[in-house]
């Protein structure tokens, strides 16, 4: 018995072009040697989705998406995740896991897969969560509302700053910033003078309100 194979995009190209001369499903199938099932299926699933029309590059993207959707977090066994098991375990954050089975297996996984897995096990009631240095929040899908993230209610905009800020001839404007670590963890505060140049960088136990505040106040200015 012929193993089965996925319709190519040239055999796509094929049945949209015989499809506009109202070729039937069984013509077509003849044509591109293939059973007339299998040309009857295509032609019911990849239909374009705003007019109905069988069109070879949109019936292609489809069924590249669909075939990843089905694909999602079924390629792993059971061994494999024992391994992220084991290493997260040991205190081994996402990254470093990804990393190491990357380098030193086989075994390629990303890390913001490993990430949705603690998530599941965690709503099993699972404790992988548990593990880790820190838990990132889940990712919202935001219908029909304004993107809020990077924004910090009641902070000013630098379009309101004064204007001699902006030339840059009077001393005294700071400008701040943080840099977190690649632990998520540690952090370093900048500050930057506008008109010498001169810079302060403090290194801080974690990036809170309260510390970044703190190490500004402290100076040197």
């Amino acid at each position: 018995m012929k193993k089965y194979t996925q319709l190519s995009q040239d055999e796509r190209y094929t049945i949209a072009d015989l499809s506009r001369r109202r070729y039937s499903d069984s013509e077509i199938a003849k044509a591109i040697g293939r059973h007339r099932s299998t040309i009857g299926r295509e032609r019911r699933r990849n239909p374009n989705s705003h007019d109905g029309v069988y069109r070879a590059q949109v019936a292609h993207s489809y069924a590249i998406a669909r075939r990843r959707r089905s694909r999602r977090g079924t390629h792993f066994s059971k061994s494999r995740w024992s391994l992220v098991t084991y290493y997260l375990q040991k205190k081994w954050s996402p990254e470093q896991i990804a990393d190491h089975l990357k380098s030193h297996t086989s075994f390629s996984i990303s890390h913001e897969t490993i990430y949705k897995y603690i998530l599941k096990d965690k709503k099993r009631g699972g404790r992988l969560y548990t593990h880790l240095r820190i838990m990132p929040k889940q990712r919202r899908k935001r219908y029909n509302s304004k993107d809020s993230r990077g924004v910090l209610p009641g902070k000013r905009h630098i379009s309101t700053r004064p204007a001699e800020v902006e030339t840059r001839q009077i001393r005294g404007h700071w400008e701040g910033d943080t840099v977190i670590g690649s632990d998520r963890f540690h952090c370093i505060l900048t500050l930057v003078e506008r008109k010498s140049g001169f810079v302060v960088i403090k290194k801080l136990a974690s990036r809170t309100a309260s510390l970044v505040t703190a190490a500004t106040l402290e100076g040197p200015f």
